[in-house]
């Protein structure tokens, strides 16, 4: 059954990629959705199965993939409760993602490719979670980061999808080359790359110290960080983050693929997996924990300001994963394996939901030219805000289980890291509680600026701040323009059409029918599995994949923090939704003047801490100027120049004087012909006879 889980998307690939062109689309999105549903059904067996108290297996199908001295890699697919965990979620929301393509692609010529890619995209995250060893986990790895590289950029012909996906790409690869260097000293420590090797030898390990870089450092430490800037780049996380926002240049159910239950997990998934090595790196945890705590405050503040509906719910991805980290990072992995599961749905249900809305407004990806839409397209109205209400931890829906474990969590951990933590995500809540419901009341609430008198107003009023001096702060905080704004791209289908000519309208049912199912899940997921991640229960359901070290009582501890300590993330969600009423509905103009009284601080956080102009400054502008410079100076102006053009110049021109000798006159070659015998002559009475 493992098997044919794992074989089904690769199926489809196959299919759709080799054989679309003569098959058509309509059979392309058939076929790879058929498979990937048969698949998620397959998944969804295996994980009742786990839940019913079902043991491990390993399925061997390579016993010998590769062989080379002492490194023996077989390709096996290792199936326990962390592996099947991954299987409900990956296959599901692919599943859902491919069936919901099908109505918002409609219009798009490339369908059979877009439907390779999806289904490539789930195979190799497949080959990722139910890895065996590293080199077949780094296998899944690498091919995940390919597939995003196509997906993100799909619409090739737009250069803002080209340079998305390369930056995607690039930074994915530095994380991954610190991957790379842990998994080589994995082996180099343990003789192995195969998990049950590893982590038996993983006790002792503890305090051993290798020399690395011309320094003696702790063995485990250093691992555990390689591996986890492995997990910094796919899981977009602090200083690693800035491919995230970009890749939303794809099409939007990639938005929902990549940021849901994909891509940006497998990092998560990765660290959860190496539990064992962890639990003996103490310090490569603290990193863990602050990395994740930073990420999940930073990416909170800049989501405040954001104005593409897209990006709002792509920083939200951001910040949550850095709550997944938090948990990790203090020892709750199968909390921060809880939130990834609670999280798939309700972020995929805003994606989704998002795309719907991009939908029913032609394409309009910017809030600033919506407003009520609640009236018009009320069904995408309702699962977004089941969805809003999941993510910011409304009581009884699923992130109000697993995201308020990772706080008290935090709490409970009791180490100033963890403290650090602690302070972070709380606030991080507050902030994605006004977010969140920033984006629902700008997007359903308020005046229909699609209208196009609205728009011809709008239009008026903005004309003279055009044309006010620089520094002049009369811009509000959500009529202020992005700095690229003139060069943004709609999420289009081969064509794009003027969103005031149209009234909005509501999605195809075969759109909807995903957000149905992931409404549910945003709901009720919490509640009804909670007891299989948090306490006791925990740790019976993955006490053969995840490793609680002798001193990690964690999971018994996070029950003990204040009732304040409980109560504290509900009451940052109200704080988030008081202010985001009133600054949006209540009192609007208020925006305005907060914009107006700190334009330095919106700057700031509408240009994410102007990370992309650091990079650029540090990294791009140097690195391109050296590639100037060897490229125009050294391998055009020396190489070149002295070796092949140079003598190929000589060449020519010997050539041009040795061709005026070939004159065509018989007195010419006559008198070369004498030079030529007087020349032999005074040679051989010269030297010839000595």
């Amino acid at each position: 059954m493992y098997e044919t889980i794992v074989a089904l998307p690769l199926l489809g690939f196959l299919v759709a990629g080799i054989f679309g062109r003569w098959i058509g689309p309509r059979a392309s999105e058939i076929v790879t959705t058929s498979l990937l549903f048969v698949s998620m059904v397959l998944s969804w067996i295996a994980f009742g199965g786990f839940l019913s108290g079902d043991g491990t297996a390993d399925v061997h199908l390579v016993t010998s993939w590769m062989t080379s001295g002492a490194l023996r890699v077989e390709w096996a697919l290792r199936i326990d409760s962390l592996t099947v965990v991954m299987l409900f979620v990956v296959t599901t929301v692919s599943a859902l993602v491919h069936l919901y393509s099908i109505g918002y692609m409609h219009e798009d010529k490339s369908r059979p490719r877009f439907f390779a890619y999806l289904s490539f995209f789930t195979f190799a995250m497949l080959m990722l979670v139910t890895a065996d060893n590293l080199v077949q986990l780094f296998f899944g790895w690498e091919g995940v980061g390919l597939a995003s590289y196509l997906l993100i950029g799909f619409w090739y012909e737009r250069p803002a999808a080209n340079a998305a996906a390369i930056k995607a790409f690039i930074v994915n690869r530095i994380g991954d080359f610190g991957f790379t260097l842990g998994i080589f000293l994995v082996f180099l420590l343990t003789n192995s790359v195969a998990f049950d090797q590893i982590f038996a030898a993983a006790p002792g390990l503890a305090h051993k110290m290798i020399h690395v870089f011309g320094f003696d450092m702790d063995a485990m430490t250093i691992t555990c960080l390689l591996l986890f800037m492995g997990a910094m780049g796919k899981s977009a996380q602090f200083l690693l983050h800035t491919w995230l926002p970009d890749a939303m240049e794809g099409p939007t159910p990639v938005s929902a693929l990549i940021h849901a239950a994909t891509m940006v997990t497998a990092g998560v998934f990765m660290v959860a997996r190496l539990s064992p090595l962890f639990e003996e790196a103490p310090v490569a945890l603290t990193f863990v924990t602050i990395i994740g705590a930073t990420t999940a405050f930073f990416a909170a503040t800049v989501g405040l300001v954001q104005n593409d509906i897209k990006r709002v719910v792509a920083y939200s991805t951001c910040s949550q994963l850095g709550y997944m980290f938090v948990a990790l990072g203090v020892g709750g992995y199968s909390i921060g394996i809880f939130h990834l599961f609670t999280h798939a749905f309700f972020k995929a249900l805003l994606f989704l939901g998002a795309g719907s809305v991009i939908h029913a407004m032609h394409h309009e990806q910017d809030m600033r030219e919506m407003g009520g839409l609640a009236k018009k397209i009320p069904i995408t109205f309702a699962m977004m805000l089941i969805g809003t209400l999941a993510l910011t931890g409304f009581p009884i829906t699923a992130g109000y289980f697993s995201k308020d474990a990772i706080i008290e969590a935090a709490y409970a951990a009791h180490r100033p890291d963890a403290f650090y933590g602690f302070v972070l995500t709380t606030v991080a809540a507050g902030l994605t509680a006004f977010y969140s419901w920033r984006l629902i009341f700008m997007t359903f609430f308020g005046r229909p600026k699609w209208a196009r008198a609205e728009a011809e107003r709008r239009l008026a009023e903005i004309q003279p701040q055009a044309e006010a001096p620089a520094g002049h702060a009369a811009a509000s905080i959500d009529s202020w323009r992005e700095p690229d704004l003139a060069t943004r791209q709609h999420d289009d289908h081969d064509s794009h059409h003027d969103a005031h000519h149209v009234d909005p309208h509501e999605s195809p049912n075969v759109m909807l029918i995903p957000l149905y199912v992931l409404a549910v899940g945003s709901l009720f997921a919490g509640l009804v599995f909670a007891r299989f991640f948090l306490g006791e229960g925990a740790i019976q359901f993955f006490k053969a994949s995840l490793f609680f070290g002798p001193a990690n009582h964690i999971l018994n501890t996070l029950e003990e923090a204040p009732l304040l300590v409980h109560y504290l993330p509900t009451l940052m969600m109200v704080a988030g939704f008081v202010v985001a009423l009133y600054l949006y509905i209540l009192a609007p103009g208020t925006a305005d003047a907060w914009a107006r009284a700190l334009p330095g601080l919106y700057r700031f956080l509408l240009n994410k801490w102007y990370f992309d102009e650091l990079y650029g400054a540090i990294f791009v502008r140097p690195a391109f100027w050296l590639g100037r410079l060897f490229w125009k100076g050294g391998d055009q102006g020396t190489i070149d120049r002295l070796g092949p053009d140079g003598v190929a110049a000589r060449v020519i021109d010997v050539t041009h004087r040795v061709v005026r000798l070939q004159s065509g006159y018989l007195y010419h070659y006559a008198f070369a012909m004498l030079v030529g015998v007087a020349a032999l002559i005074t040679y051989y009475l010269a030297w010839g006879l000595r």
